[in-house]
């Protein structure tokens, strides 16, 4: 975010486009900066009648409450543009408002004599609504005043506070409102030092006695970010004005030289241009480099450290709210723009204000994200500072080294490695990559605020002391304004290398510095996303199609990308790819087939061919080993040379036809210039021409110019525009403060907030239903757990900025829980009133409350509130308790302000439509993420009553297990049959076993099915069974293990009612009445054993119960089942049930009497081993304490065959063993060698794959 952008292509290419100075203007005098002060004005005070002089000096304005209070010289007035030169610029158009507010954020400033007056340097930046940026440079210092009317103004203030003061001691009551908190946490007064302290012993400001002074800045407003540059050329213009000895050249020769004929440097060069004393280098990067960043980054690693400055960026990456702090601007601006420099080849989307205007703190309450920086003063505490929202915000304590971070958000990529390849950049440079607070001790000794002196200051004060030529030369510099470092730089700085001064040192050591840290970031993306291009999809044949169809289109293929990236990445890179910044840098790339590519997306394209060019991708770069950067070397030697060697020099500043005797030199004083020679640039010179192109002309000061104001006519077009365009607001408008336009811009973030409702709601349903669909065998999944939570935890972050958004007091970090809380207990209330008849809905809110604040492990009110959302989003709620929570019209109007979200009706009810889609698919965000809770279980089981006894003499039990672990064996009260018991969070149910002891006379027991609902989320499983248990009847089972399915949401409703038998089908391990042809069976075994196949090939925290997929309905057990049961005997020949387990054990029992007879000694080894380790698995089936049946035993035999790799071994001895003519058809697929090969072929892959059965399967088996 250079600014390329804004002078790329034919724009002009003039280095400066304004000149500006702002300070007090002596006609208006000193008018109090209601905005900057957030003062309230009440009356108007006729000073015409007592003061008649003063009158128009103090503006007829008098303010009162806290800002009363303050000293006068604390208080803030208004700034004003006194002058700016030229006065328009074509393709660039002058906006006084926003330039005096930014030069000067706080208003005008006042000092005396005692006070510190040190000149101080900042910088800003205007974002455009098409997002290219305009800089600004900023040298403020200050001036005495020699207007009387000023003077006596400010003195009758004092008189005035003196009398008010003891009489207001107590300040005035506030708004309710958090903004109205924040404004007067930060307008708290500062500590005094000892000088004001002494000032005020005195009396305070006495015109008779005092000098007094106010602010004044210089400006240079410029297209493109250099910053050393103009804070040296405008720190020489300021070094002229307090010399002893007038400039060699009228100012304005000055002037009109960095305005009209000094030129940007054309990429890839340097440029020499003049300054009043020294001459000023810059260069700009070449086509491939990365794009001009000239804020110091080393600065922003000393101010934060790396590991801080490390989660900031990826902070920043997750587009999350994110707010600087810090007493200095050009703290503020430095960290902010190196921030946003690293983030090549990606731009920050969003709202971008580095300098936040006091005027525009109700802008903190923008619910979206944002990037803003805001001044505290000295001695504010961080804990009064109560910002309108906190759930998502990264919080920058720059002063103090320090940040607050959100909850739960994932880490960036080799977070470690990267730390430390960035730490040796640094070290290379001399600077500690520790930073924060471990230097915070030194910077105190160096910091001039704590009236220390820093290392240089302290050898110069010892070399004075004691020196009596030097102290008189000292106190001369101390009259004439100059000071001892001044001194220094006047009498020449000291040389470098190759003849470079000391400043120009530093200025390329800061230059390569900084290139080489980018390198390293912008290495980490060009590994990332090296192979972006194979998943964005180009669907549109032409621009207008697609830009039309934009919000309908997928651009990008999210889950075959993911499915492409090494496993430790995807946290990441799963919230990363749902960013703004990331579907704009997208969006880019389709449209450069049609249009000239970006230029930050040229760069990028270009590095990534480069890369391939030296290393053809393979399957290693799937690896998540660290790759380092590996052009550190070439890209600080591109810097260097271009420093060495001086492309190009500009014009020298030269004497211009001016009026003789106008700005005459004052010393301390900056002169009027005179606007008639700075107003129009030379016609003979070359760089006055290059002008942009009409159209590019036209379009940018159409941007520029279009000023909006907000009607009734007019907010369903900005609506359409919400709707149509989506764009973003990048920054507020400074220009116009005015009622309707906070209003429009409220509007905006309304429309912004609904449509990202719909976006979002629709992808989560879209992509949810598309997993599903693909479970009914429709497609191909394109949706993982990983990406589900990156979208429910969206969803999470959209509801928080909404609550947010319009709040009238905020109540801690979550607004959301808050209003909750707060519902909660009217709730309570009206149930104490209304005790005899409470309401049918009254607990609903209530009875989740209590579950969300019982559980311990979240210590968080940002985390309960996400964890109601989930809970509520799993129960298929969301959409009613919201609107539930929103119905209570009277406590909304309490919480919130007329503009909020929560209070625009219209939209509210599609914000809740939108939510209710939701209930359309299952979700179970809550069970998955608090898997370590516990949890109320209710079981039932239920009995088929007309075909057995509904009462039973036996002692039952059950054991519930699920994908995170199991509950144990639990004894079920005799005849009761149903039972509550607490639990750690089982995840998803997956079996149940049942059984019983066979005690009593009527132990014999039909069972139907087994209900398990989860109390907490309201999820009922149901595990059908349709089985006897019991000795003698059925397959003589004791236990079972039944497969469980979600039931439907009322199922809860029927707990009590006898269910229908359910269809045989429906219980894994029983003889299937209806006879599948043999196409079918070997379908049937093709489709359990891919589903085998897929399920290890997905990630392992989403691969889901493998149990269902060997013992469920469509398992392998049930399919190799319909294998064996093809052809066989039983019914015919015999009169009793035969099972196939029946088989099993006489082809056993064949093989173990042959061994004995010496028939298999001729058998080779390999067959024999096999021998012997299928009668050893029967035996141990056969011995185990479990009483789990025939067809139970198979199962398990299926089960421990799959898992040891013994299946394609067993078969060919089952298919040889004699006892096959006897017990199966000719027909039979167990007979047909070819058909055994296939299934052998089918179960080899499962060779491939580590099968782990649950406990419950194999429990008992000794193996």
């Amino acid at each position: 975010m250079s600014g390329t952008n804004a002078t790329s292509g034919a724009a002009p290419c003039r280095f400066a486009h304004y000149f500006v100075i702002c300070g007090i203007d002596t006609e208006t005098g000193l008018e109090p900066d209601e905005l900057a002060g957030k003062i309230t004005y009440l009356f108007k005070l006729t000073f015409s009648l007592v003061y008649p002089r003063e009158h128009a000096s103090l503006s007829a304005y008098m303010c009162v409450g806290e800002n009363f209070e303050q000293s006068p010289l604390k208080r803030t007035f208004k700034s004003k543009v006194l002058a700016h030169y030229p006065e328009n610029v074509e393709w660039n158009p002058f906006d006084q408002d926003a330039v005096n507010m930014l030069c000067m954020p706080k208003g005008l400033s006042f000092r005396t004599q005692a006070d510190s007056r040190e000149p101080q340097f900042h910088s800003f930046l205007i974002t455009r609504e098409d997002g290219s940026r305009t800089y600004g440079f900023v040298h403020t210092f200050y001036e005495e005043v020699t207007s009387p009317q000023i003077c006596s103004a400010m003195q009758t203030l004092y008189q005035m506070h003196q009398a008010e003061n003891p009489s207001s001691a107590t300040p005035s009551s506030s708004s309710s409102s958090s903004m109205d908190s924040l404004a007067s946490s930060l307008d708290e007064a500062d500590p005094p030092s000892s000088s004001s302290c002494r000032s005020a012993a005195c009396g305070g400001y006495d015109a008779s006695r005092d000098t007094l002074y106010v602010s004044k800045a210089l400006c240079l407003i410029t297209p493109m970010p250099f910053m050393h540059g103009c804070r040296r050329f405008l720190s020489q213009m300021h070094r002229a004005v307090t010399a002893a000895s007038p400039p060699p050249l009228p100012l304005e020769s000055y002037v009109h030289n960095i305005l009209y004929e000094v030129p940007l440097p054309p990429p890839g060069r340097s440029l020499k241009f003049h300054g009043v004393y020294e001459p000023i280098v810059c260069q700009r990067p070449g086509p491939g480099e990365l794009p001009l960043a000239d804020f110091p980054l080393g600065q922003t690693f000393t101010l934060l450290g790396i590991e801080n400055l490390v989660q900031l960026f990826n902070c920043t990456l997750l587009e999350m709210q994110i707010l600087l702090y810090s007493q200095d601007y050009q703290r503020l601006m430095t960290v902010a723009e190196g921030i946003t420099t690293l983030l090549f080849p990606f731009q920050w989307q969003h709202v971008y204000v580095p300098i936040l205007p006091a005027s525009l703190l109700h802008f903190l309450d923008a619910p979206v994200p944002y990037l803003m920086g805001l001044q505290s003063k000295e001695g504010t505490d961080r804990s009064k500072l109560e910002l309108p929202q906190e759930a998502n915000l990264c919080f920058v304590d720059i002063d103090n080294h320090c940040i607050e971070l959100p909850e739960d958000f994932p880490q960036f990529p080799n977070k470690p490695e990267f730390i430390q390849e960035l730490s040796e950049v640094l070290l290379r440079y001399g600077i500690s990559p520790v930073g924060g607070s471990q230097q915070a001790l030194r910077e105190l000794e160096d910091d001039g605020r704590n009236g220390n002196l820093g290392g240089e200051q302290l050898a110069v004060l010892e070399l004075l002391q004691g020196n009596t030529t030097l102290e008189r030369l000292q106190a001369l510099a101390k009259r004439t304004g100059v000071r001892v470092e001044a001194l220094r730089g006047v009498g020449g700085e000291g040389e470098g290398q190759g003849g470079r001064t000391a400043v120009e040192e530093e200025e390329l050591r800061n230059a390569k510095l900084n290139v080489q840290l980018r390198e390293v970031f912008a290495s980490r993306f060009t590994t990332m996303f090296a192979d972006y291009e194979a998943f964005v999809i180009q669907s549109a044949p032409d621009l207008e199609s697609w830009l039309t169809n934009r919000e309908q289109m997928h651009n990008f293929d999210k889950a075959s990308f993911l499915s492409d990236q090494p496993e430790p990445y995807l946290p990441f890179l799963s919230h990363f790819i749902e960013t703004q910044m990331f579907a704009t840098f997208i969006d880019n790339k389709i449209m450069s087939q049609w249009e000239e590519k970006e230029p930050l997306l040229r760069v990028f394209d270009g590095r990534i061919d480069k890369a391939r060019l030296y290393n053809v991708r393979a399957p290693s770069l799937r690896s998540s080993n660290y790759q380092r950067c590996t052009v550190l070397k070439e890209s600080a030697q591109a810097i260097e040379q271009r420093m060495m060697k001086i492309d190009h020099t500009a014009i020298h500043p030269h004497l211009l036809d001016m009026k003789i005797g106008q700005g005459k030199y004052e010393q301390g004083f900056f002169p009027k210039l005179q606007s008639d020679v700075l107003s129009v640039g030379p016609t003979n010179n070359k760089w006055s021409n290059r002008t942009a192109t009409a159209q590019r002309r036209k379009d940018r000061h159409r941007q520029q110019t279009e000023h909006l104001t907000l009607d009734n006519d007019l907010k369903e077009k900005y609506m359409q525009e919400a709707r149509s365009l989506g764009k973003n607001l990048r920054q507020p408008k400074l220009s116009d403060l005015s009622p309707a336009v906070i209003a429009q811009t409220n509007w905006k973030f309304v429309e912004g907030l609904l449509k990202e409702c719909r976006m979002k709601t629709k992808r989560m349903l879209v992509e949810k239903m598309g997993r599903e669909a693909v479970e009914l065998g429709h497609g191909e999944a394109n949706i993982t757990g990983l990406e589900e939570n990156t979208l429910i935890a969206s969803l999470c972050d959209l509801l928080e900025r909404i609550w947010s958004h319009g709040l009238q007091v905020k109540q801690g970090k979550s607004a959301l829980w808050s209003h909750l809380l707060h519902y909660q207990a009217r709730e309570e209330k009206l149930e104490q009133q209304q005790a005899e008849s409470p309401g049918k809905n009254t607990h609903i809110h209530i009875y989740k409350h209590t579950h969300i604040q019982s559980m311990g492990e979240i210590k968080t009110d940002v985390g309960r509130a996400r964890a109601w959302i989930r809970l509520s989003l799993e129960k298929k709620l969301l959409s009613q308790h919201l609107k539930q929570l929103l119905s209570r019209q009277a406590l909304t109007k309490k919480l919130y302000k007329r503009y909020a979200f929560l209070r625009c009706e219209e939209e509210k009810e599609q914000f809740l439509f939108h939510l209710l889609s939701l209930n359309t698919v299952d979700y179970f965000c809550f069970t998955s993420v608090f898997t370590t809770i516990m949890i109320p279980y209710r079981a039932v089981i239920i009995p088929i009553k007309k075909l057995s006894n509904a009462m039973t003499t036996s002692n039952p039990w059950v054991c519930v297990s699920g994908e995170l672990g199991d509950s144990g064996v639990r004894q079920i009260t005799k005849n009761i049959l149903e039972m509550t018991f607490d639990c750690q969070n089982l995840g998803k149910l997956t079996t149940v076993q049942l059984g019983h002891d066979n005690s009593g006379l009527l132990a014999k027991w039909l069972v139907d099915c087994v209900m398990v609902r989860n109390e907490i989320t309201g999820h009922t499983y149901k595990f059908p069974c349709g089985r006897w248990l019991g000795k003698g009847v059925d397959d003589g089972s004791l236990e079972r293990v039944l497969i469980g399915e979600l039931a439907l949401p009322n199922a809860d409703e029927d707990f009590g009612r006898g269910c229908r038998t359910p269809d045989m089908q429906h219980s894994p391990g029983q003889t299937r009445r209806v006879k599948p042809t043999s196409a079918q069976i070997q379908e049937a075994i093709g489709e359990a054993v891919n589903s085998i196949c897929k399920h290890f090939h997905k990630p392992e925290k989403e691969r889901g119960s493998l149990t269902i997929l060997l013992c469920g309905e469509v398992g392998l057990v049930g399919a190799l089942e319909l294998f064996f049961h093809n052809g066989f005997k039983s019914a015919r020949l015999f009169q009793k049930t035969v099972f196939v387990w029946d088989f099993v054990e006489k082809a056993v029992a064949y093989m173990e009497s042959a061994d004995q007879m010496g028939d298999m000694q001729e058998t080779a080894e390999p067959m024999g081993l096999t021998c012997v380790s299928l009668c050893h698995y029967v035996s141990a089936i056969n011995s185990s304490p479990r009483n789990i049946g025939k067809d139970g035993k198979f199962q398990l035999l299926v089960c421990l065959g799959a898992r040891d790799r013994l299946l394609i071994q067993w078969l060919p001895l089952l298919v040889e063993c004699p006892v096959i003519q006897r017990m199966y058809e000719e027909s039979a697929l167990l007979r047909d060698r070819t058909t055994v090969n296939a299934l052998i072929a089918v179960l080899q892959t499962l060779h491939d794959f580590p099968i782990t059965l649950e406990a419950s399967l194999v429990k008992g088996i000794d193996l």
